[in-house]
């Protein structure tokens, strides 16, 4: 298919991950990608790997001053963007009472900030019939031990798609979410988390794994596209269902 033929995707946290494999299924369909992280090395690789219609940009998702730029940069070169892909950060799991003040800010900053700030700023050039799509997480509305920071900031980015869909739609650009449960990731791979726990969040998936990259990456592709155009400020979870049992 080439869904996305002729147009311009922005994917923060391009490099790994769901990023990487949404950023590859985008080219795949047509689109220019525009990708972002803060390793320049894993820009690189990440170009490399998806071809030649992708463009790396170094970029922290939480500090604004790389916001600006990037944005500035994308207005620069691509002129338009039609789909925004708001997927940079991590989850590092912690107890509760461990967590700190800097740890805190660290989630707010690059799950509600940042996409604030990006998305304030990249909606200009989102001509009409345009889309945003949002990472969120099952861990927003399911309690999980070790997960209140990451959580909180996740429930805030889902809280911000509920309001800018009321915002943004007037200028024709919709916006959605995608929560996914666990997801095989490098990232998690190279997470210090015991076996014993996840183990026991495997177990709580119904389908009895955690999702691939790809998987993912299809429900970010489906409410990118036209096949999603009567769909508005919705949270689509995929996490084999176990929202539906919790």
């Amino acid at each position: 298919m080439s869904r996305f033929q002729n147009k311009v995707v922005l994917v923060t946290g391009g490099t790994s991950g769901i990023g990487l494999a949404s950023a590859m299924a985008f080219a795949k369909e047509g689109a220019s990608v525009v990708i972002t992280g803060r390793d320049p090395q894993a820009l690189a690789l990440a170009e490399k790997t998806i071809g030649s219609s992708a463009r790396g940009v170094v970029s922290d998702a939480a500090k604004l001053v790389d916001i600006e730029a990037l944005v500035q940069d994308v207005g620069a070169t691509e002129g338009v963007i039609d789909s925004v892909f708001v997927n940079a950060g991590s989850a590092v799991p912690a107890p509760f009472g461990s967590v700190l003040e800097g740890n805190l800010d660290s989630m707010l900053d690059v799950y509600v900030k940042g996409p604030f700030f990006l998305l304030q700023q990249v909606s200009p050039l989102m001509p009409p019939g345009s889309t945003v799509i949002i990472n969120g997480s099952v861990s927003a509305t399911l309690g999980m031990p070790g997960m209140s920071a990451y959580a909180g900031g996740k429930a805030g980015l889902l809280s911000l798609v509920r309001s800018l869909s009321a915002e943004l739609l007037p200028q024709g650009i919709r916006v959605n979410a995608v929560s996914a449960g666990p997801v095989a990731t490098p990232a998690v791979a190279r997470a210090d988390i015991p076996e014993a726990v996840k183990a026991a969040m495997i177990a709580q998936i119904p389908l009895g794994r955690p999702a691939s990259p790809e998987e993912i990456a299809a429900v970010v592709l489906f409410l990118a596209s036209a096949e999603s155009s009567f769909i508005v400020g919705h949270n689509l979870v995929a996490d084999g269902g176990m929202s539906a049992v919790a």
